[in-house]
């Protein structure tokens, strides 16, 4: 018979849970294991008895007992450190230099680490490594870290450990930094991420340091309306998904469905078509082999199609009319959410009809202020204009058929434009109208507009030549801090900096495979400094959801994070120089500041460091869904309620418990008003309140039941609308079973 004596590696797991949590706690994964051993032990090897007490373990996570979660964790690292040692010939976490060779010698690692480091600069930042930061992850913040993200073979086989991959990231975004303090910020960066502070954007977490695929999170597209500038930008879609990318994609300017093409009337088929080219591009060109492509498509709610759009994915009716791969998200000025509130009729018109008849663009246009402004100064010209066609429905039968699509769907996500563009730090040299996949992001949009395309001889070959002028095409570069370890430790102040560095530094090592993607990051050079574990905080503060306190804890700390941000871009500045669209910004003229009644004197102090040195990015924040990356961190996604405080994470391959974070019988009564028992008013109270320090936006989920009344719904949305909220993401209904974009959730 096979006892603990016989298998030293599995009595020195043993060892290390009994050291932790106590014998009397572990007993009962002690006597699975004498029952295991007894039983198989003498013909199976110890990977088989890890993995099966590590199906033992995580049966006994439940709200009674969520150490289980960590306990199992441990059974988990001692597997994958025994594989490591048996690939590598020597223990975990030792050689790091041979390490990064062996890999960049396989085509693993980027040879980048080994040309712009030397043998020493690596032997010196892998002593920042410390492997007790390991035991931080829960089981599935660990099991998720090592399926989808560490290095793997061409066999798929794991060949990297967790803190190597922190490292790893940490060396290749600050490759460029000046020599004699870079191994000072790559030392930071590790902490940061090792301590579970914060985390990078997905495809940064996945890529870096490797040599294939882009760091950024989500792009938008402004399509031109005309047949090169339709296949263009699905082109560029195509490239972008390829790489990994998440996308928005502006329609708003292509004509509708019966308006003239070259004069003969009622011959454009819309924008449904087009749409469903898309579809056929999210389906066809997955990202990076592991998942198809991600794609949202917005339209104005003016705009004559957008009833066959708001049908889009909804599961009756004609299948012809029907794109169900893609979302959708609607752009609305405050004159519609009027028009809806005072039960008011509403006009569509043709964008291409508008600029024929009118000789201007009505989506270009906003109100600048609350109740006026140029938008509905040149919507009532349109209306008052016989000679325009249009479509005249009642405001709230739109708005119906919006909330009847996201009860069933989800989507379409809600864009409030006028805010978004009153709120825009770059108006000076842009318009916004739309956002992205995840509705975080409000930056500067124009479409890439074709130009020519000739026969050209070069070096006696003939060559075709595509001109095309470039647009503003999004560029999201994301982060997130994680509130329920970053507060508690009180490191904002040392963390913000080096993360916005980071941030900063993928604008310049990253590979976009579209041009003017790339022109556009480098003339705003826009990041997106989010948060997580929301949630998380409030319960370890013993904050009800559900109260004016975390209101103002909301208002306070992202008060707190908006001026930290500000100010390490503005230093960042100092030391790289400033963004090449800072002069004439609201930042530079201190619109910025005035708008959010910044008047303190600390703020007033930074107001004029900022007009003397400028910042490095143009746009600084944006609170993204950070599902998948708040998983690994232990804590609650985004700015979210949690599900329930105990709950099932099903994926294709797996279904594991998830408890929240830690929970006990104090921080049991925060969560047990979670996301479809909390009252949805004061979710829109408390990012209302955060909103006001966010430059761009924030992917604001509502929780529903199946059979609210839609009067309720309609409240909502007013609510979050006349509240200067800029976006709401999905209305999650518990009847919709939604496929996400995992890509983008940084």
């Amino acid at each position: 018979m096979t006892t603990l004596q016989d298998r030293p590696k599995i009595a020195a797991v043993f060892e290390d849970l009994h050291a932790t949590y106590g014998e009397e706690k572990i007993a009962p994964l002690k006597e699975a294991s004498d029952r295991w051993l007894e039983r198989y032990g003498a013909e199976r090897s110890d990977d088989d008895w890890a993995e099966a007490m590590i199906l033992e373990g995580t049966s006994y996570i439940d709200e009674a007992a969520p150490y289980w979660t960590f306990a199992t964790a441990r059974i988990y690292l001692h597997q994958i450190y025994a594989e490591q040692e048996r690939r590598r010939g020597r223990k975990a976490y030792e050689g790091f230099v041979e390490h990064v060779h062996e890999l960049v010698d396989k085509g693993l690692y980027t040879d980048v680490l080994t040309e712009k480091y030397s043998d020493e600069e690596l032997e010196k930042a892998g002593s920042f490594i410390v492997p007790e930061r390991d035991q931080l992850f829960t089981y599935i913040g660990l099991k998720t870290l090592i399926d989808r993200y560490v290095a793997v073979d061409y066999q798929n086989n794991v060949v990297e450990l967790p803190q190597e991959r922190w490292l790893i990231i940490a060396l290749y975004l600050m490759q460029n930094e000046a020599p004699e303090n870079r191994l000072e910020r790559v030392q930071e960066a590790y902490w940061a991420m090792s301590n579970l502070y914060m985390t990078v954007a997905t495809p940064t977490l996945s890529n870096a340091g490797k040599p294939h695929g882009q760091l950024s999170s989500c792009f938008i597209d402004t399509v031109e309306d005309s047949l090169n500038g339709i296949y263009n930008s699905n082109t560029d879609v195509a490239n972008l998904s390829k790489y990994g990318g998440g996308i928005g994609v502006y329609m708003g300017k292509v004509r509708a469905r019966g308006s003239a093409i070259r004069g003969f009337e009622g011959a454009s088929s819309g924008v449904l078509p087009w749409i469903k080219q898309l579809n056929n591009t999210a389906v066809s060109v997955d990202q990076l082999g592991q998942r198809q492509g991600a794609i949202a498509v917005y339209l104005d709610v003016w705009h004559k199609d957008i009833s066959v759009f708001l049908d889009l994915k909804l599961n009756n009716g004609d299948e012809r009319l029907r794109a169900h791969d893609i979302f959708t998200g609607v752009s609305l000025p405050d004159i519609f959410m009027e028009a809806v509130r005072d039960r008011k009729e509403w006009h569509l018109f043709d964008p291409h009809e508008v600029r024929q008849v009118m000789g201007f663009s009505l989506e270009d246009y906003y109100d600048e202020q609350r109740g006026e402004g140029s938008f509905r100064e040149k919507y009532a010209e349109c209306v008052n204009n016989p000679e325009l066609s249009r479509t005249t429905v009642p405001a709230i039968e739109i708005m119906k058929r919006i909330m009847r699509s996201q009860l069933e769907t989800g989507t379409p996500f809600m864009f409030y434009r006028d805010e978004v563009n009153r709120a825009n730090p770059n108006k000076h040299e842009g318009m916004i109208y739309s956002s992205n996949l995840c509705t975080e992001i409000a930056q500067n949009m124009s479409p890439t507009e074709f130009i020519s395309e000739t026969l050209e001889e070069e070096n006696g070959d003939e060559i075709i030549v595509m001109k095309r002028k470039p647009g503003d095409f999004v560029v999201c570069n994301l982060s997130s801090i994680n509130l329920g370890r970053a507060v508690p430790a009180d490191v904002l102040e040392r963390l913000i900096p080096i993360e916005m560095r980071m941030m900063d530094n993928v604008i310049e090592l990253n590979k976009i495979p579209v041009v003017q993607a790339g022109k556009t990051n480098e003339r705003y050079r826009g990041v997106g400094l989010g948060t997580f574990g929301w949630h998380h905080l409030l319960a370890l503060k013993g904050i009800q959801w559900e109260s004016e306190e975390a209101v103002q804890l909301a208002d306070e700390l992202y008060e707190k994070i908006a001026y930290l941000a500000i100010q390490s871009s503005m230093e960042i500045a100092k030391e790289k120089g400033a963004y090449p669209l800072f002069e004439g910004s609201d930042w530079h003229t201190g619109e910025y500041f005035e708008r959010r009644g910044y008047d303190s004197k600390e703020w007033n102090e930074l107001r004029e460091q900022v007009r003397e040195n400028g910042l490095r990015n143009g746009y600084l924040m944006a609170v993204a869904p950070n599902s998948s990356t708040s998983v690994i961190a232990g804590s609650t996604a985004s700015i979210d309620p949690i599900f329930q405080p105990f709950f099932y994470e099903e994926k294709k391959n797996y279904r594991l418990p998830v408890i929240a974070p830690d929970l006990d019988h104090n921080t049991y009564d925060v969560y047990r008003r979670s996301a479809y028992i909390v009252d949805q008013r004061w979710s829109v109270k408390q990012n209302a309140a955060r909103q006001r320090h966010i430059d761009q936006a924030i992917s604001f989920n509502m929780y529903v039941p199946n059979n609210i009344h839609v009067a309720v719904l309609l409240d909502l949305h007013l609510r979050a609308w006349d509240a200067g909220m800029k976006s709401t993401y999905y209305t999650r209904s518990t009847a919709t079973n939604i496929e996400e974009c995992e890509w983008c959730h940084s």
